[in-house]
């Protein structure tokens, strides 16, 4: 049974459970005895079967029953045991004789059964509105709140003059206490030493906080890139103009967008390993500012254009220019990342590819949703690639959305061959296979083109959304592309009949390729290591209360910031106790998968910069810290990450002039 699974059982159950004390209570008020004693019998199993899920829930680890254990049973337990002693005699003497049925409306029957159901409620709710960690001050709210219940249900019943003051006392008490606790600030900063906090550093402290401080230790604008390309490169030179502009898709619909030079994916940005990229950003009308982030490529700190943490924001009128060493190959992409969530689904994004193309057909297709539809470059109907049969081809996946999209492919063996920009090992060959690609991942497929049969891309098992169909003359063809800009790229006017792939199999990458051996394994000693835990609940976010997707209960930017040193072995344990997917990523650093839900790898080394977190499933990747200076940490899901899903990773002695404000 999954972790999911057992998460989701745990929520019926604590449903369940609320929902058979109160009526148990109720039908007691309304002195129907025999209602009430099967209500009760049926809150006693499910109060005992919730118990029993979150035993088998502890399995996969203390996170997901943390508030369970500490708080929501022990409450249910209490109440329900007393809700049992004091009201099960009364209703069985009730039901058994018309004469005692008086007895099963009592004020004591039906406040410790109504108790009860508010205890099971309460515990529900620190699930549902707290989540992880429940800490003394949940405990004592929820404990007041429950105890505050059933004082009024006792008044309501039992009539005025009869509330018993010294409850009401310690309740007052246990819940103000409570309160107070929830406005303590958090730690600033975690040191990942055996997960205890540091108080050095206090430039970062100040970074953090998003408070004005002198700097100290090395700025994070004096990392920037080189001013020549290495040895045999060249200057690869690009000006990307941030505008909004209405936009045609190739359906004909328009669409208004906000553009890197007028269209929607920006233009295309090429180099080969040893170039200097050189880019110059414009901002022409985008009020809101904007900045370049270089998905997965490591650039120096400086050059990672996240605002109010590497530099401000470009706004109207002004310009920014990113320079970097294109010194690894792979497919990448590019978007803002001033108010991100936005900026990106309107438009403000572009592909980023590394490496001569290969030899064949090389498109590069970024897929992104304009208002509900999947839309690949700018094409929003299939987009018709002619090939001859026996050419290599290589399609470059890029999701561009903030959920995953599963692509399947239909007329041909292929072999995924890079994920993130990272060759794979011993990739081997596939066929009938789904590929759920993470929002900000890619993957690069490779194949020769067939003879036979067309070849066609499928995005989320609905019609065709890339088709290669065969070329009359089997005459050599060299195409490198982004989808929307390929010249010999049209929207198909014809429908092929349609495979339907919703019962293939989805590909596990962490059982695909062949093993190797790498730089860092689990069995290494790690200077540093955290764990964050993701969910959703209630926080204090720099002050201001919000319902927020938290990490280890907080949301940005009251996260404490991540601190390393150069050259430490990092050690990251990335836990989703939440209902949502959430599509980790690391800025400046590629990781190594080192398990999933506690099983290693079995096939090629993973080297990504995000990775899916599915509901209940717990990741340990690892990393050296090679680069120095100060990075996002995130969910890539940005409205996840607008909503405080964020945190930052500072280098000790790296500091910033800027605000530190910045979460998505």
């Amino acid at each position: 049974m999954t972790t999911a699974l057992l998460m989701t059982l745990d929520l019926l159950a604590a449903v369940l459970a609320a929902a058979t004390w109160l009526g148990a209570g109720v039908a007691a008020a309304s002195r129907r005895p025999r209602t009430a004693l099967a209500l009760l019998a049926a809150a006693v199993l499910a109060s005992l079967a919730r118990a029993g899920v979150v035993g088998g829930l502890a399995g996969a680890g203390w996170w997901f029953v943390q508030e369970k254990v500490t708080v929501a049973l022990p409450l249910l337990l209490v109440t329900g045991v007393a809700a049992t002693a004091l009201a099960a005699p009364p209703l069985v003497r009730a039901a058994r004789s018309q004469a005692d049925a008086g007895a099963a409306g009592s004020p004591a029957v039906v406040v410790a059964l109504l108790g009860a159901g508010y205890a099971a409620a309460g515990g529900l709710a620190v699930t549902l509105l707290m989540g992880y960690p429940a800490t003394l001050s949940t405990a004592l709210v929820t404990v007041a709140v429950v105890a505050v219940a059933m004082l009024v249900t006792w008044r309501i019943v039992a009539g005025p003059g009869r509330s018993p003051r010294i409850v009401i006392a310690i309740t007052l008490v246990t819940g103000l206490a409570g309160t107070g606790l929830a406005f303590f600030p958090s730690p600033a900063m975690d040191d990942g030493l055996d997960h205890t906090l540091s108080h050095s550093g206090m430039g970062h402290l100040a970074m953090a906080a998003g408070s004005p401080a002198k700097p100290q230790g090395r700025p994070v604008t004096s990392l920037r890139g080189p001013a020549t390309p290495a040895a045999g490169g060249v200057v690869r030179r690009y000006t990307l103009s941030a505008e909004t502009a209405a936009i045609t898709l190739s359906s004909g619909r328009k669409v208004d967008a906000w553009t890197f030079n007028g269209q929607v994916p920006g233009p295309p940005i090429t180099a080969n390993v040893g170039d200097l990229v050189e880019v110059r950003l414009r901002n022409a009308n985008i009020r809101s500012g904007v900045t370049l982030h270089w998905h997965g490529y490591d650039v120096p700190a400086g050059e990672d254009g996240v605002p109010g943490l590497t530099q401000e924001a470009v706004l109207p009128g002004q310009e920014f220019v990113y320079r970097f060493l294109a010194d690894r190959q792979g497919t990448f992409w590019y978007h803002t990342h001033e108010v991100s969530d936005l900026g990106v689904r309107m438009g403000l994004y572009g592909t980023l590819v590394v490496g001569p193309p290969s030899a064949g057909v090389d498109l590069t297709l970024p897929v992104h949703t304009f208002a509900g539809r999947t839309v690949f470059g700018d094409h929003d109907q299939p987009l018709d690639q002619r090939v001859a049969p026996g050419t290599p081809v290589r399609l470059r996946l890029i999701n561009t959305d903030n959920t995953p999209h599963r692509f399947t492919l239909t007329g041909t063996p292929y072999r995924l061959v890079a994920v993130d920009g990272t060759d794979l090992n011993g990739p081997g060959e596939l066929d009938r296979m789904g590929l759920r690609l993470p929002a900000g991942g890619r993957y690069d497929l490779t194949f020769v083109m067939p003879a036979a049969r067309d070849v066609v891309l499928n995005t989320d098992d609905r019609t065709p959304s890339v088709r290669l169909t065969r070329q009359a003359a089997a005459t050599s063809t060299t195409a490198s592309a982004t989808a929307g800009t390929a010249a010999n790229a049209t929207a198909s006017a014809t429908e092929d009949a349609k495979e339907d792939t919703t019962g293939w199999p989805d590909l596990d990458l962490t059982t695909y390729g062949t093993p190797a051996t790498t730089p860092i394994t689990a069995a290494d000693t790690f200077d540093r290591r955290f764990t964050l835990v993701l969910d959703r609940g209630l926080s204090l976010a720099g002050g201001r209360p919000m319902y927020a997707y938290t990490v280890n209960g907080h949301a940005f930017p009251s996260i404490p910031t991540e601190v390393v040193s150069t050259g430490d072995l990092v050690r990251l344990t990335v836990v989703n106790r939440s209902r949502d997917i959430h599509p980790w990523h690391l800025h400046g650093h590629r990781v190594l998968v080192l398990s999933r839900d506690g099983r290693a790898p079995t096939g090629s080394p993973l080297w990504l910069d995000t990775f899916d977190l599915q509901p209940g499933e717990v990741w340990e990747v690892a990393f050296r810290a090679t680069n120095p200076g100060l990075w996002m940490n995130h969910c890539h899901n940005l409205v996840h990450a607008d909503q405080g899903m964020a945190l930052h990773l500072a280098y000790e002695g790296v500091t910033t002039p800027f605000h530190g404000a910045h979460g998505g």
